[in-house]
């Protein structure tokens, strides 16, 4: 990886506002498998101690900072059965038996501990919270190295999306559909994806985070996959949505509400612009395409304020990528929480600014537990063409998902290569 993780610390350290606290980063431990064995499940080790050390495979690991002295690195000592079962050379930086001398001789300083809880440790939680956040804004714009790894996560991904393109017809399962994906992922240098791997058909198409199933894709249905590959912890995340054979009217007018959405979306992801403000214009958008459709009655800045959009588009318009999904998400500092019930899941409020990676996927969906509901139907009797929505309870949805890298001039799109025709 082409990061220069001295450098990295330096950078984030003045950015944490620590004053005389001890900063102590955990990589966390491993976990037993729920079964009698001595098996473990596949060690990850903190994303906050991974983004500053690059150190993946580091159990018990600790970084850490004294704003007097600097930054000092603690890894496990290699046993002589680890060398001969598991392959492991030891790692340079102080061995972790030599912390608690290292921490007794900062006696009587608070302690902010981030990452995994660290052993021996007695922290400031209150002050963890605030450095947390600061760390959490500190390292929101991507470097260099790092749009790197995500333009060749990028390749790998669409790799796979293309290679299932032959696949999207009548008779396949959700499946065989996952398995020709993520193949084509590896092939393309990719170590892992990014996350469970949603492929969806018919009505599964509206479950958003759907496992792959056996189910088998019917004439004429939707076939929607969110998924995305994933090498040295930075990941991508897309989702297209394709039909199985030949799309209806309807289908074709719903799938390109939410296309023509995104696309204006993206082109607003520019610096200064408020993901409050995109997330709100564009459920207006997608609204005043379903009035036309005659999905909705009424005016669609109206039916947004009521939220009743949210029977169809309940899910915020995206979030922040990078090192894991939803990678330093968030509020802008100083901001809390809105309270909206219809902004529950908008997964940030902040204002965007060159170098953040977001995902733009919006979507609509026909979801039989949000439009089957009594209270539901009963709050919006007038909002919505219920004899329509009823008929198309098991369509699924449409959502289109692109990566977008917010740059000083035109936004990047990461994953334009991958084609958004049905």
């Amino acid at each position: 990886m082409n990061i220069d993780y001295t450098a990295r610390r330096d950078r984030i350290a003045p950015a944490l506002g620590l004053t005389d606290e001890i900063l102590v980063v955990g990589a966390g431990h491993p976990l037993p498998k729920p079964e009698i064995s001595d098996a473990m499940l596949p060690f990850i080790a903190h994303q906050e101690y991974y983004y500053l050390t690059g150190i993946a495979d580091a159990p018990g690991g600790i970084i850490a900072f004294d704003p007097r002295t600097g930054w000092t690195s603690f890894v496990p000592e290699v046993t002589e059965m680890e060398r001969v079962w598991e392959g492991r050379t030891q790692l340079p930086g102080e061995l972790l038996g030599t912390f608690p001398v290292w921490l007794a001789a900062r006696a009587g300083r608070p302690v902010v501990n981030l990452g995994a809880p660290v052993a021996g440790v007695t922290a400031d939680e209150v002050r963890a919270a605030a450095v947390r956040e600061a760390y959490k804004h500190a390292r929101r714009p991507k470097e260099p190295g790092e749009l790197v790894l995500m333009r060749e996560c990028a390749v790998a991904t669409a790799a796979g999306y293309a290679a299932v393109q032959p696949f999207l017809r009548p008779g396949i399962t959700e499946r065989r559909i996952q398995i020709e994906l993520e193949a084509e992922y590896f092939r393309h240098g990719a170590q892992k994806t990014g996350y469970d791997s949603i492929v969806g058909t018919g009505p599964n198409a509206a479950i958003f985070h759907g496992s792959p199933s056996q189910r088998v894709a019917q004439e004429g249905e939707f076939i929607l996959i969110d998924s995305g590959a994933e090498l040295d912890r930075y990941v991508i995340d897309v989702t297209r949505t394709y039909v199985a054979g030949e799309p209806t009217a309807f289908q074709r007018d719903l799938y390109q509400v939410v296309l023509e959405a995104q696309m204006r979306t993206i082109e607003r992801c520019r610096p200064g612009a408020e993901w409050k403000d995109l997330h709100f214009r564009t459920a207006v958008e997608m609204v005043g395409g379903l009035v036309t459709m005659g999905v909705m009655k009424g005016n669609p800045e109206s039916l947004v304020e009521q939220e009743a959009h949210m029977l169809f588009f309940p899910h915020g318009l995206g979030h922040m990528l990078g090192l894991g999904v939803r990678d330093a998400s968030g509020l802008e500092p100083g901001r809390t929480k809105d309270p909206r019930p219809c902004l529950q899941s908008l997964r940030m409020d902040l204002i965007l600014r060159p170098g953040y990676i977001v995902t733009v996927e919006p979507g609509l969906y026909f979801i039989p537990a949000l439009l089957n509901d009594p209270a539901r139907r009963e709050k919006y009797r007038d909002c919505v063409n219920w004899k329509l929505a009823t008929k198309h309870l098991g369509l699924g949805g449409v959502r289109i998902e692109d990566n977008i890298v917010v740059t000083a001039g035109a936004p990047e799109n990461l994953t334009a290569a991958i084609p958004k025709t049905l």
